[in-house]
């Protein structure tokens, strides 16, 4: 909840991909929120006020995984609609001709967008979508130890900094200091 807060207001991409991996620790841990409890919650160094408002905060995420039925997988609604809002900001700054900064940096990562497109089948509702579950592989397999080709490292590095800037335009506009 902290975490997710902060990352919220500082880069809007990290709190993506941190309640992706939220999502996924929930399923983790079959939805039970006293194994949360006691193996999450009980570690973080904060007051009992504190650590029972993160209890809430996960038991309420519990219930909308429940309610949107994503047990298995899929993502919250609320998460989704920022990953939307992300790709309508996208599309806005690509017809802002005077952002040449953003549409070269697409235009650099646009082939490895679409090799990733071509990978997953389908299953992103668009290119930023499918950035973030690229990112979100590759989080994973650097959280396994996972081996990473040089070629699949330097095809990521390029969304990533797309990501980055993409975040950094939507906390701009945030924070009143960018317009379209």
């Amino acid at each position: 909840m902290i975490i997710a807060q902060e990352k919220k207001k500082n880069n809007i991409a990290e709190y993506v991909l941190y309640m992706w991996q939220i999502e996924d620790i929930i399923r983790a841990y079959q939805f039970d929120i006293d194994r949360i409890e006691m193996n999450l919650i009980s570690q973080y160094q904060q007051s009992k006020s504190i650590k029972e408002e993160i209890k809430n905060w996960y038991a309420n995420l519990i219930t909308i995984m429940y309610e949107e039925k994503i047990m298995k997988q899929g993502h919250m609604q609320f998460i989704k609609n920022v990953v939307n809002d992300l790709y309508d900001l996208h599309l806005r700054l690509l017809h802002n001709f005077s952002d040449k900064q953003y549409v070269d940096q697409y235009n650099t990562a646009k082939i490895n967008i679409n090799d990733l497109e071509k990978k997953s089948a389908g299953h992103s509702e668009n290119e930023i979508e499918t950035c973030f579950t690229g990112l979100y592989a590759l989080l994973m397999f650097r959280l396994q130890k996972k081996e990473i080709s040089k070629e699949t490292s330097q095809a990521m590095s390029t969304i990533s900094n797309l990501i980055a800037l993409l975040a950094q335009r939507y906390k701009q506009i945030e924070d009143g200091e960018y317009e379209l």
